[in-house]
């Protein structure tokens, strides 16, 4: 799949840079090429595709919703393990109306808002880009071209498309609420920054930044008063409801536990230094537009608002969220903002400094994306953080799965376990036993690792002091689990446990 993704992206440069002429000119020749780079964004996810232990939490709510069990991870306790509502209620719908399965159901609804996020990226940046024209002037819609083939390209929309996360249609709706805002929309703005706040905390930083560039838009009489008022209403003729529903079901407003504000270095570091594809051309755009003056306000204004939005979203994130599965997961929205935005200031300084030569005929601007989109695949393949990573949450998640096959078979019905990684072994345990978040204190057995097995015995007994360590061996590898039965029931557990061929009880030394 690698040599496919690799194979693909330099037939598809190749093709934009020789044929950018003719998609500067022609509609039809806009549409094939926009199709060719959707087909590279789907060989891009396929490259990773791995679901990941968030998305089986999900799953396990979204099932519990279709069966009618109510947004719960196991029934009858209502606990909000979970920031993703409607994503719940969108990947649930189909097994309710259908019966169809919750994982491939959401793996494909992932896939396809990445490929939304490539076409809302075209359109946004040929938006934008029409907004500094000169009364009368023709469109340049090719530079749209341009951001959608950065938008494939972006490693982080690419490693979540087919993880069956929130993450792709939260992206998709980040880039709806700024293209309905800057066509002058704002009631939908309003009702899709909804759906980005039930979807992501970080949709806050969405409807906050909306909301005063609709105010600031009013000041300067872009817009009258009444844009910011229907963005408010339009957002809060569904969050209201949500919000009293929470408070209902759950008896709070907000999550009971949260991150210690802190900015995370290595973190922020780490992401800076995969995605200089997008942060460069970024930068170097808006160095551009603060030194040239235009009249082009309304077109400078939307690229503003693309770059505050970034850049909130990133501190927010850094400071009140924990990524625990890297990737730079709650990044991703990121990336094809910085590239909507870079590619639409080159758009508007094209169109507001008119040159003989009409600049949406150079072929800088294609070549420039399609380099930027290589560099962004050969970060994909190459990063430790990246393919990797998915590689081993791969093998992390088919150990994990015969660690949960394992416990269901041989733990005394009734069993409640406590998890570091309670979707998927809660995936695997059916019935048979209850699973439930880390720290548990009713729990009959813990099992606190997030990673499945390890490459040797460990003893460390670092949990509460009803637990007691047992050390287990897959049989026939050089792989270990530690699990912590509950100290009263410990010996009758462990034999139990120790009835499986797969696993051998090992006592500690």
């Amino acid at each position: 799949m690698v040599y496919a993704v690799a194979g693909g992206w330099l037939v598809l440069a190749a093709l934009v840079v020789a044929t950018w002429r003719q998609i500067a000119q022609h509609r039809g020749w806009r549409g094939c090429v926009l199709v060719l780079v959707l087909a590279f964004s789907v060989l891009h996810q396929l490259m990773f595709a791995t679901e990941t232990e968030d998305a089986f939490v999900s799953f396990r709510y979204a099932q519990n919703i279709a069966d009618g069990n109510g947004p719960v991870f196991n029934p009858g306790d209502r606990s909000e393990g979970y920031g993703n509502f409607l994503w719940l209620v969108v990947i649930a719908l189909p097994r309710a109306a259908f019966g169809a399965e919750v994982p491939a159901t959401a793996v494909t609804f992932g896939v396809i808002a990445v490929l939304g996020c490539v076409v809302v990226a075209y359109l946004l940046a040929n938006r934008i880009t029409a907004l500094a024209l000169p009364e009368g002037a023709e469109p340049r819609p090719a530079v749209g071209i341009a951001a959608a083939l950065l938008t494939a390209g972006a490693n982080g929309l690419a490693v979540y498309g087919p993880s069956g996360t929130e993450m792709p249609m939260f992206a998709l709706l980040v880039l709806s609420v700024v293209y309905a805002l800057v066509a002058r929309r704002p009631l939908v703005a309003g009702v899709l920054v909804a759906g980005a706040v039930m979807t992501r905390p970080e949709g806050l930083v969405l409807a906050v930044l909306g909301g005063l560039w609709l105010v600031s838009a009013a000041m300067r009489r872009r817009h009258n008063w009444w844009a910011p008022v229907g963005f408010a209403l339009g957002a809060l003729v569904f969050l209201v409801p949500w919000a009293a529903w929470r408070a209902t079901y759950y008896q709070h407003f907000l999550p009971g536990t949260a991150p210690a504000p802190g900015l995370d270095w290595p973190y922020l570091g780490s992401f800076a230094l995969a995605h200089l594809g997008f942060l460069i051309p970024a930068a170097a755009a808006a160095g551009v537009l603060m030194i040239i003056r235009s009249h082009a306000t309304e077109a400078r204004s939307a690229i503003w608002l693309l770059f505050a939005l970034a850049l909130c979203h990133t501190v927010f994130v850094l400071m009140f969220e924990q990524d625990v599965d890297s990737a730079w997961r709650l990044l991703a929205p990121v990336p094809p903002v910085l590239a909507v935005a870079a590619v639409g200031a080159y758009g508007v300084l094209a169109a507001v400094r008119p040159s003989p030569r009409p600049r949406t005929v150079s072929r800088t601007v294609p070549a420039a994306a399609a380099v930027l989109t290589g560099v962004a695949v050969a970060v994909s393949v190459l990063s430790p953080d990246l393919l990797a990573r998915v590689r081993g949450w791969n093998a992390q998640g088919a150990q994990l799965a015969e660690i949960g096959d394992w416990l269901a078979r041989y733990l005394p019905p009734g069993s409640v376990v406590s998890a570091g990684s309670p979707g998927l072994l809660a995936s695997r345990a059916g019935t048979q036993v209850l699973v439930v978040g880390p720290d548990a204190e009713r729990s009959t057995l813990a099992v606190p690792g997030r990673s499945g097995y390890v490459q040797h015995q460990d003893c460390t007994d670092d949990q509460p002091a009803w637990y007691r360590v047992a050390t287990f061996q897959r049989a026939g590898t050089p792989y270990w689990i530690s699990v912590y039965p509950r100290a009263e029931d410990a010996s009758r557990l462990v034999e139990e446990l120790d009835r499986a061929p797969d696993f051998r009880y090992v006592s500690c030394p």
